[in-house]
């Protein structure tokens, strides 16, 4: 992707006005989508992205500079414009260290190549999945189902001789549906996908079962009565209940805001934050899952990276520059959603680790509650660990039963405080797939959990 000779020239031009470390990105992206909507294929489309990042450090400062010309002539103007921003005088600039090729070993095997795949075949997996959610009932008013891929080539290399090279592809189905009674209209989403190629399809999911199933969930929730509010237990269940850990705990623990004091977490290594129940874990290595890496968006090797063990605080989620701030070594964790970004610490497959209760035990030692078969979006300070949440699929739960669904649920609370009340985990761990926003952009995590519940949380209802 880029000779060894020209991005050392362009290193040494990044520092040549006293910066201490520099460091490239660069990246070679294919994108490929297709949309089916009301029955027929409305899109097909086909993108690339390609360019590269510069970023130079001084002290714990850093100037970042980008550019889609990657010639030598382009990586050296953007370089330079970098190092214009550098303050710092030395007698002599830094010269950047040989290159030493780094050798890691390729864990997301990819068998069928989504590039390689015929449009057909992707269009096929679209008209199952929309099949499957139209016959599940009349109350189905809209099926819009997307098919994405990606291929991504990229090569860091720094300063400091590091010379690595990574090649990421990932395969996504996505289902969104719609029910109506006329007045009334209820939606919902599944998304699976992985870093895996159109083998997906063959060997992990079947299109038509999650059509079925965001159709089933829509026409659940549009037939529902409203959630009653109040203080109570709560169930969650796994697979994307694990997005309360994820937003409520899991950017409080990332570097991003922790190096700055800004987490409620802060400073709290080795304390305990959770009940003894709780260990969780954000794991960069776990094969073929949308969350992974071979190497980070810094060229660290990702990691499996205790958060959490037995409620002690163990580690944070910690990119190159931040444990800098901190005193401490890079996790793996850094992370970019293309060139146009710098990397910051941010969370990978992220889940409450399975423990000994029994899903049927944690719903009928409840007493009376909420059963959350699946969240959705909401807000989080990091700073304060408040959080506000969706339940997008609810059910009431009456003397240990589940006996209704219910709608407009929200979860209401704090993240150090959720993490002490979780007083029941269940044994079997599941992962969803979704796109997470922060300072560096958008990029995939998973998020998981077994059934956990809650001994009290508020709960925001209509009822």
């Amino acid at each position: 992707m880029l000779e060894q000779s020209i991005a050392r020239d362009a290193l040494d031009a990044a520092l040549a006005t006293g910066g201490d470390f520099a460091e490239i990105f660069l990246e070679d992206r294919r994108n490929n989508t297709l949309v089916l909507q009301d029955n027929r294929l409305e899109m097909v489309n086909s993108g690339r992205i390609h360019g590269a990042g510069i970023r130079v450090y001084t002290g714990l400062n850093a100037v970042y500079a980008y550019t889609n010309d990657t010639t030598r002539e382009g990586l050296l103007r953007c370089a330079k414009q970098a190092a214009s921003a550098v303050k710092q005088r030395r007698n002599s600039p830094v010269q950047a260290a040989p290159f030493v090729v780094a050798q890691h070993p390729n864990v997301h095997v990819i068998l069928q190549t989504p590039s390689q795949t015929a449009a057909r075949k992707k269009a096929d997996i679209l008209r199952a999945a929309n099949a499957a959610a139209r016959e599940t009932g009349a109350e189905i008013a809209q099926v819009v189902c997307n098919y994405k891929d990606s291929e991504q080539d990229v090569l860091i290399c720094n300063s400091d001789g590091l010379f690595a090279t990574d090649r990421r592809t990932y395969t996504r189905l996505g289902c969104q549906v719609v029910a109506s009674n006329g007045s009334e209209n209820q939606s919902a989403f599944e998304g699976p996908g992985g870093m895996i190629g159109f083998e997906l399809f063959e060997n992990r999911i079947d299109p038509a079962v999650y059509g079925r199933k965001a159709a089933q969930t829509a026409i659940t929730m549009l037939n529902a009565p409203q959630c009653p509010g109040g203080v109570m237990p709560v169930a969650i269940d796994n697979g994307f209940g694990g997005v309360i850990f994820h937003e409520a705990c899991g950017h409080s623990l990332e570097a991003t805001s922790v190096a700055f004091g800004l987490s409620e977490f802060s400073g709290k290594l080795g304390q305990r934050i959770a009940a003894p129940c709780v260990t969780a874990i954000d794991d960069g290595t776990l094969p073929n899952e949308w969350g992974s890496e071979n190497v980070d968006d810094e060229g660290t090797p990702t990691t499996k990276l205790v958060l959490i063990e037995n409620g002690i605080l163990k580690n944070y989620m910690i990119d190159r520059l931040n444990g800098k701030r901190m005193g401490m070594a890079p996790t793996g964790s850094a992370r970019r959603e293309s060139y146009a970004f710098a990397p910051t610490s941010r969370m990978r497959n992220t889940y409450i680790a399975p423990g000994n209760d029994d899903n049927e035990e944690i719903i009928s030692s409840m007493g009376d509650g909420l059963y959350a078969a699946k969240m959705g979006g909401g807000s989080v300070n990091p700073e304060t660990g408040e959080f506000n949440f969706a339940v997008n699929e609810g059910y009431l739960v009456r003397g240990g039963k589940i006996v209704s669904p219910v709608r407009g649920a929200s979860l209401i609370g704090r993240g150090s405080e959720i993490l002490m009340k979780i007083d029941r985990v269940g044994r079997n761990m599941t992962m969803a797939q979704g796109m997470c926003g922060s300072l560096s952009g958008s990029v995939p995590t998973n998020v998981g959990e077994p059934m956990i519940r809650v001994s009290s949380i508020t709960v925001g209802g209509r009822a």
